[in-house]
């Protein structure tokens, strides 16, 4: 921090308890009485600096114990009266950003200026506020925490104004240009060659951390009144919106200790956000106004704050009882981009007198039809809403269908709670437009879950709840189990059953499609396989054919033989057939399994041959032929 340097003398005040003296030798001639301190002073050195001395100690009576001065408005109090005291007796001492801002409105106070002596504390001060304290981005940060405590007397010397002047200014300022944050949070800054540099701004220099919210913690340890007024000052002066978002949530974090709740961040914030929560402490009231001018503060942008700081505000604002336009412009915040939400930011607890759910659902209800306005006015805004005679469609549906799966998700997850009354369970399912569910699966299981929680709801209101859902946008699965779900009410299952059939024809008729295509396919690529593999193929197909004629040239000559021997002899058929089978048993098995090309091997063709040879014998010893 820097400073400045006033006064040659050595310091000649000892303090005695709640009193201080001047040891100059002199005895002292006045006694100066500032909240509960009591100065031994001498009038000279005073009334020679100050004109509203001069006037109190001329106006002041003389009594036995000498001339008694009461200060009891001073600003800054008995600690900055002393360094005064100092100045008018030229004693050693040192203005810093800590305590300038104290001097120069007791300066002011005290008529200290230039008629009284040259080089007086009201121009001292100005000098080290003008060349030192503004040029810095930390000594103006800390004289301007210390406004708070003098702040009317500081706002008419316009001191807050030139500090947030100078922090709006580098704050607009693009770091990367100069090689610096303003902040000594990443310590001294060096050169390439490793030297420290005096000025922080130099050719090559880098520093530690040099992301665009460098000053968002800085600036979070501003009093409201003084944070707010730096916020305008840096729109004014044209810093990005999700610079001043994200300040405005860094901000809110910090003092209001339900925003940190189920939220993750980064190891390095998490340790920045404890390392200064110990001075974070707001009472209810004053976290509620909080919550309040964040509100107010914060960008109508969309996307410029996560969505689960938003639900955070949301929460807080809810159980500190903020306003009623509060809560709502949140409310309209998050549907702006519900889209980005997840299941467990929507679990809110419900803090309402009432207390009739366990979840707030009326205000997801709330968040939905503000996302469904918006979608709504996006969706006739785009070029594809205009009527030209052709059919466009749906709006887009990613967003939505995002939404919607949210939407299922929560039903569920609230679907348990036996104080949910059926119409509110019903309404907020309703809400959802019907082409945004692709399936239904996720509304069949919130439903399911609701008729096992609710077992007393009568027929008709089961069969209210399940019309809800469509029953031909059931996946295969899902119809399975509703079939077999007794919960149901008979006439869903009807459909169920019916439409399960319905889509097992279209899956078993696709297969067929797809089989064919496959098969068309192969012949396709088979085409393509080369000529000498449709080759060998065809040589094998005309060599099974020839077998087959064959075959059936043998079997007319079998026929023949044994019609010309059953003739000849007079016997029988069987017996004539028992008397070829010997002859021509073996050949006739070897030439018909030959014809299966290779189905059956040649080792059991001469098994099954021989044992009809053993047949053929057996026969003739027990006299069939």
């Amino acid at each position: 921090m820097a400073c400045m340097k006033l006064g040659s003398k050595t310091d000649a005040f000892r303090r005695q308890g709640q009193s201080w003296f001047c040891t100059t030798g002199l005895p002292s001639d006045v006694v100066v009485e500032v909240e509960e301190m009591t100065f031994h002073l001498h009038k000279f050195p005073l009334l020679s600096r100050s004109g509203v001395m001069e006037r109190l100690i001329a106006d002041a009576s003389e009594g036995e114990e000498g001339c008694v001065i009461k200060l009891s408005d001073v600003p800054g109090g008995a600690k900055t009266f002393e360094l005064v005291a100092k100045f008018c007796y030229g004693v050693k001492l040192e203005l810093t950003a800590s305590n300038v801002v104290h001097v120069r409105c007791a300066a002011e106070h005290l008529e200290m200026t230039e008629e009284y002596g040259e080089g007086n504390l009201v121009s001292q001060t100005e000098i080290f506020l003008n060349q030192t304290v503004f040029r810095s981005w930390k000594d103006s940060l800390k004289a301007l925490q210390t406004c708070d405590v003098v702040l009317s007397e500081a706002e008419q010397l316009h001191v807050p104004k030139r500090c947030i002047d100078s922090l709006a200014a580098k704050a607009s300022t693009d770091p990367a240009l100069f090689g610096w944050p303003m902040t000594e949070r990443g310590g001294l800054m060096q050169s390439p060659g490793g030297s420290v540099l005096w000025n922080g701004i130099s050719t090559g220099a880098q520093p530690k951390h040099s992301s665009a919210d460098w000053w968002y913690e800085d600036a979070s340890t501003l009093p409201l009144p003084l944070y707010k007024r730096l916020i305008s000052a840096m729109e004014s002066r044209g810093v990005k919106q999700e610079m001043i978002a994200g300040s405005l949530v860094c901000y809110a974090r910090k003092y209001l200790p339900g925003l940190n709740r189920r939220q993750g961040g980064s190891e390095e914030s998490t340790n920045r956000l404890a390392t200064v929560g110990s001075a974070a402490l707001l009472s209810e009231q004053e976290q509620k106004t909080l919550v309040e001018e964040i509100d107010r503060l914060l960008p109508l942008q969309t996307g410029l704050v996560p969505t689960k700081h938003l639900f955070g505000l949301l929460r807080t604002a809810r159980i500190l009882r903020a306003d009623a336009s509060c809560i709502s412009n949140l409310e309209k915040r998050i549907g702006m981009q519900f889209d980005k939400a997840t299941l467990e930011d929507l679990l809110m607890p419900n803090v309402s007198y009432s207390m009739e759910t366990l979840y707030d659902v009326d205000c997801v209800q709330r968040i939905l039809e503000h996302f469904l306005t918006m979608d709504q006015v996006v969706g006739d805004a785009s070029p594809g809403s205009v009527d030209d005679g052709q059919s466009t469609g749906p709006p887009s549906l990613t967003p939505i269908t995002m939404v919607v799966k949210l939407i299922d998700g929560y039903l569920a997850e609230v679907a348990p709670d036996v104080h949910l009354k059926l119409p509110k369970f019903h309404s907020l399912a309703a809400a959802v437009p019907e082409y945004a569910r692709p399936l239904d699966d996720g509304l069949y299981r919130a439903i399911d879950v609701y008729l096992k929680s609710h077992p007393w709801l009568a027929e008709p209101e089961r069969e209210q709840l399940c019309r809800l859902m469509d029953c031909q946008k059931l996946s295969l699965e899902a119809c399975t189990h509703a079939a077999q779900n007794e919960r149901l009410p008979l006439r869903i299952i009807v459909q169920v059953l019916f439409f399960e059939q319905l889509q097992l024809r279209t899956s078993i008729a696709g297969c067929f499609l797809v089989s064919e295509n496959l098969d068309g396919s192969r012949q396709l690529r088979s085409g393509l396989m080369g000529a000498n593999e449709n080759q060998v193929l065809k040589v094998g197909m005309d060599s099974m054919r020839m077998r087959v004629a064959e075959l059936e040239k043998e079997c007319s000559n079998m026929r023949e033989e044994i019609d010309k021997l059953g003739k000849a002899k007079g016997s029988s058929p069987s017996s004539a057939w028992g008397n070829m089978s010997k002859k021509f048993g073996f050949r006739l098995k070897s030439q018909m399994c030959s014809a299966q090309e290779g189905s059956v091997s040649k080792q059991k063709i001469g098994k099954v041959g021989e044992n009809k040879g053993r047949e053929g014998k057996g026969r003739e010893r027990k006299g069939y032929i």
